[in-house]
This record gives structure tokens, sequence and C-alpha cells, in this order.
């Protein structure tokens, strides 16, 4: 639903948004919308146009981009039907129309309804998530909106909009003629770049767009196929009706030092042992390193034991990986670790230990939410990758980068690194891809974009094995690595 201002004496908390609150322009152009929303709520117990499916297709998406339990809040929220539609802990919904306010109340009495304003509504707290469907459009000052919500925000909140492609105006005309459609005011009609940068303006940035909504009618067959699959395609995908955003909170302070594990999957990795405990760096508030032995044949086990016997002082520790392959090995290790910063790093050392500082430093300081390495940007020594084996990384990349929405140049880099924080978000809601991967990058990468994290390729210079043998079989592995993009493709891009 839409939302512009509000009919009782806002609350302006600043000179600026005073300013904004008793501007005459924007006055009158409240006082027209409240009354206009107020009349459409008393004909919507009777509505029979078009939207059931374009609102229900909304929810789907909403829910798509929201887990449930979290704390959201929505902007323009009319009878608060999308709220309810993600399972919030804790639903606020903000709405100009006290009509509107005043059903959503009725219908959805677990939920916070307040008759407010969009540019000066009082504080109500921190959220996890923030909607505003179908509102920009609406807004006075979209800018100050935008700036608004800043103070509802923690660094992991994510601000997802809808708005109308301003291709459909006249489509959406017609139908408002033709009583299909609710009637509608003046519209802004912002594309994309628009709106992303009146975020960047805000303090925000855009991570994700899409568009979605290709058939908003229930055309039986035709519906499916056109919103789940032919919007993906060039050009039918310039033809949806909605424009989507996914945005995040640029940091303003830095935090404080974290504790960093560095995990280490290790499987046959004994001569190797002794570079680790010499080459990992000290990082933040201290580093705890953290050994997942896997069924080795040679004694990585005992190389691991007598190093932390020579060291000390190092926060060590080494447990038995109880599966098998890489995945299993990281969830292991992942779900016993104490640093609030997580870091894998494979102990063949193909990635320099030096270089974690680098991927500390770029979590840390907000450049990205999940850092994510990359072996394909600078040249590589002669036998550290095979040819056969870089172009199919060159291959997966394009492809993952598609299906995920995001720059990943590289998906299977074994060095990536993320909060803690983040990672209990994916492990809690791993359940919507299930137990699929073997290598463990994937189980990351996937969950990373499904909660909206913001991946960034931090480039390495990637090295020769000095001891041992890969445990990447190409052929074998490369046909999983397919099945991937198919498993990504239907639970992320087509979903």
């Amino acid at each position: 639903m839409h939302l512009s201002a509000i009919t009782d004496p806002p609350h302006a908390s600043t000179k600026d948004e005073a300013s904004i609150a008793f501007d005459p322009a924007m006055a009158a152009h409240t006082s027209a919308r409240s009354a206009h929303w107020d009349d459409v709520e008393t004909r919507l117990h009777s509505w029979k146009g078009w939207g059931g499916y374009y609102h229900a297709r909304l929810a789907g998406l909403y829910a798509f981009h929201i887990a449930p339990g979290l704390r959201v809040l929505e902007l323009g929220c009319g009878r608060g039907d999308l709220l309810a539609s993600v399972s919030p802990s804790r639903g606020v919904g903000v709405d100009f129309s006290r009509r509107m306010i005043e059903s959503a109340r009725l219908r959805h009495p677990d939920l916070e309804f307040h008759h407010a304003d969009a540019h000066t509504f009082e504080d109500l707290g921190v959220f996890d998530a923030i909607i505003l469907s179908d509102l920009v459009n609406e807004l006075w000052d979209v800018q100050a909106v935008f700036e608004r919500l800043r103070p509802c925000c923690h660094p992991g909140t994510r601000v997802i909009i809808n708005s109308y492609s301003r291709l459909w105006e006249g489509v959406l005309r017609l139908a408002e003629m033709l009583g299909l459609a609710k009637p509608v005011l003046a519209q802004n009609w912002l594309t994309g770049d628009d709106i992303a940068g009146l975020l960047a303006l805000s303090g925000f940035e855009t991570i994700r767009r899409t568009r979605e909504i290709l058939c908003p009618l229930p055309v039986p067959l035709v519906a499916r196929l056109a919103n789940r699959w032919l919007l993906r395609l060039w050009p039918l995908t310039h033809l949806c009706l909605t424009n989507v955003l996914v945005a995040r909170p640029l940091p303003v302070q830095r935090p404080a030092d974290p504790i960093v594990t560095v995990l280490v999957p290790a499987r046959n990795e004994e001569g190797n042992v002794p570079n680790i405990f010499a080459r990992v760096p000290e990082m933040g508030a201290g580093t705890e390193l953290l050994f997942v032995e896997g069924n080795s044949t040679d004694d990585t086990a005992g190389a691991i034991q007598r190093e932390m016997e020579r060291h000390p002082g190092k926060r060590c520790r080494l447990i038995t990986q109880p599966g098998r392959g890489k995945g299993d090995a990281v969830r292991a290790g992942f779900d016993i670790a104490e640093g609030d910063v997580l870091m894998i790093l494979d102990a063949d050392l193909t990635v320099p230990p030096e270089d974690l500082p680098r991927f500390y430093e770029a979590l840390v300081s907000g450049k990205g939410d999940f850092i994510n390495g990359v072996r394909l940007v600078y040249p590589m020594q002669d036998r550290a990758m095979r040819f056969f084996n870089l172009l199919g990384n060159k291959f997966f990349s394009v492809a993952f980068s598609w299906l995920l929405g995001q720059p990943v140049k590289d998906t299977l880099c074994g060095t990536k690194v993320l909060w803690k924080k983040d990672y209990r978000r994916i492990v809690d809601n791993r359940s919507y891809f299930g137990d699929f991967d073997p290598f463990g990058d994937f189980d990351l990468l996937f969950g990373a974009s499904k909660q909206q994290l913001k991946i960034v390729d931090l480039p390495i210079r990637y090295r020769e094995r000095t001891y041992g043998d890969t445990n990447i079989q190409r052929w074998r592995h490369g046909v999983l690595l397919l099945r991937m993009v198919l498993f990504a493709a239907r639970r992320i891009k087509f979903h």
C-alpha cells in the first residue's frame, strides 16, 4: 500500500524534519493522498480487481528475501497483509491512512501499527528488515524518507524496495479506468537507477537489483512460466512490472576488534602443518587456529599435535572430522569456533596465510559482509592450476555471478571470511537448500546470497602446492558443479 504523509501533527526531531513537515506544498500533497487512500480502504472489502495475484506474488518475493522470525518494519503497510506474510518476530507497520491502520489492527492484532508520516515518524526501534513496497512512487521526498530509515538500522539491516516500472504506466492507467486496478494519484515513476542513486545519497548501498512479475494476472500455466522462468531472459526481463532493490546501510563506525577463528580443514597435509603455525598471523583481539583433521592416511593429526606442543602460547585446537568432505569439515569447525570472525584457510597454503589480514580488514571495515577469495585475477605460478580447471572456474564464475545477482569471480577459492552472527543466520535457514554441498563453498555462497549479505571478491595470488596432491577430482567434481548450477538456478534465480 502507498504512504506519503499523515493527517495528525507530525513528530519532528530535527530542523530539517520540521521544514519538511510544514512545507505548504507537502501539506497539500498529504491532504490529497490521505483522503484518497482512506476512500480506497472503504472499497477494498468488496474489491474485485486484478491485484490479488500481484500482491500474492509480491508476498512470495518478500518471503524469499526475509527469513521468518526477524524484526520487520514496513512503511506504507496498508492493511498489513504483506507485513504479516513474512512472519516477523516483531512486525511494525506505518501508514498515513487512518482507515488503513484501523483495518490493519483488526486484521493482524499480533502486529503493531502506527498512523504516522513516513518522512518524520517517531523512533520505533531497530529492525532487521525494512519494507517499502510500491511506496517510493508516492512519496513527497524519497531521499528524506531513506535518511529517516538510518536510525532504524543496524549494520545487518536490509532495506527491500519494490516499485512499478514506468513501462507499465499506460497499462496501469487503462486497468484503473476499467476498474481492474485501485485508483492512484500522480506518481513519481522512479527508475531502478534513480532509486539506487537516492539510496547512495542517503547512506545506503544497493547490493541486489532484479526485475519481477512479467505477468500480473493469474493466467493458468502462463503466469507461472512467465514469472518464474521467462522474466530472467533478455529482453523479457526489461518488460517486468516491478523493480526490486535490496540495500544495506553503509557503516558509520568501526566495531571493536573481534576475535578471529582461522579454520583449517586438513586431510593428508602433514608436510604443511609447520608452515601453517609459522605463517598464520595474529589478527584483531586474538586468533584461534582451529584444525579439523579429516581421515588422513599420513600423520597429519600427529604433526598438528606436535606443533601445538611447540607453540604453547598460540590459541590452537584440533578436532577429528565426524564425516567426510570439506563441507562437513567446515560445518564441524564453525559450529564450535570461538571467534566473532570466521575464516577458512586451505591447508595446502596455495592461498598465502599472509593475505588473511586483508580479508579481515575488508570485513571489519564494512566493505562487505562476506569476503570471497579470487584466484583468477593475478597471473598464477605455472603449476598452481591446471588449464581445464582454470577454464572450468572461469565458466562457473560467470554462471554463479548471474545466478546469485552479485559478482562472484571465483566460487572454489578455499578462503572465505564472514561474521559468526551471519554464519548462524545461514545455518538457521539452511533447510531452504538442504545438505547438498560436499565442498562447503556453495553452502556458504548460496546461504550468503539468500540472507542478502554483501559479497565482495578479494583477489589473491594463487601459489603452487609444495607438499601433497590436490583433493579435487577435475571431471567428477566438474559434474557436481554443473549440478549445483542447476540447483542454484531452481532455488535462487527461478524460485
